[in-house]
């Protein structure tokens, strides 16, 4: 009896040893580990931040590429291949002043220019502006080009730099342009309609239905020919002599 009571305290007390080896053999892991990795160093305040060896190294934001205005000169060509041209311009009806003053300065440099080419196309060039409303409610230009100068360049930013000296200027009187369109550039070419053949008056006839056949010159041997013009009345036709 005695030997049981003394067995039951040993099997009490076992299962918080083996917690208690469990704890330090945990602890002595992470201790360890932490030997293994160098603390640290100290930094100065104010002192640039060190990496440290052994941690990664976070990533540098991607940075956005810088967008880069063109300039006039660099504008989509705007050339024609017909006689006559049309170009159309929708513009916000707040920015219809601004436009108009893009317009007057594009005048300007037309009747300035000493380049052969753009004396050709100022000939041609007139500058329209729609009564009726455009696109989304917008005020619309119409440049009617006629004749044309086939091939060259009608666009405004080339017009405004040519021979132009003075680069702020330029790109002030260019925000004109691009701050007052919805839409600018829409390109038409232009070619005359042919004129129809005439008609035949009425109860006349075609000019190749009045037109009668030849008739054959040569008869083969035996046919019997048209009656003589020479026959009279209530006479017999004579018939042409045949080839012996």
């Amino acid at each position: 009896m005695t030997s049981r009571f003394r067995a039951r305290p040993a099997a009490a007390r076992w299962p918080r040893a083996c917690a208690a080896a469990t704890a330090a053999v945990v602890a002595v892991a992470v201790a360890s580990m932490s030997a293994q990795q160098p603390a640290a160093p100290v930094q100065a305040p104010g002192a640039p931040r060190q990496p440290v060896p052994g941690a990664q190294t976070p990533a540098a934001p991607a940075t956005r590429p810088q967008v880069v205005t063109p300039a006039p000169s660099a504008t989509a060509a705007r050339a024609f291949t017909a006689p006559v041209g049309l170009l159309f311009n929708t513009v916000r009806p707040d920015k219809v002043a601004d436009f108009e003053k893009l317009i007057a300065a594009v005048r300007a440099r037309l009747e300035s220019s000493t380049d052969p080419t753009i004396q050709a196309q100022a000939k041609g060039w007139r500058f329209y502006k729609a009564a009726e409303p455009g696109p989304g409610n917008s005020v619309l230009y119409v440049f009617v080009v006629d004749p044309t100068v086939p091939g060259e360049d009608y666009g405004l930013g080339r017009i405004l730099s040519q021979d132009s000296t003075d680069t702020a200027e330029l790109q002030e009187t260019w925000k004109l342009y691009t701050g007052s369109v919805t839409g600018g550039g829409s390109l038409l070419n232009l070619s005359l309609v042919p004129d129809a053949p005439p008609e035949p008056a009425a109860g006349e006839k075609p000019a190749e239905a009045t037109e009668k056949p030849a008739e054959a010159t040569e008869k083969p041997e035996g046919a019997v020919g048209p009656a003589s013009e020479t026959a009279k009345p209530g006479q017999k036709p004579v018939p042409p002599a045949t080839k012996k």
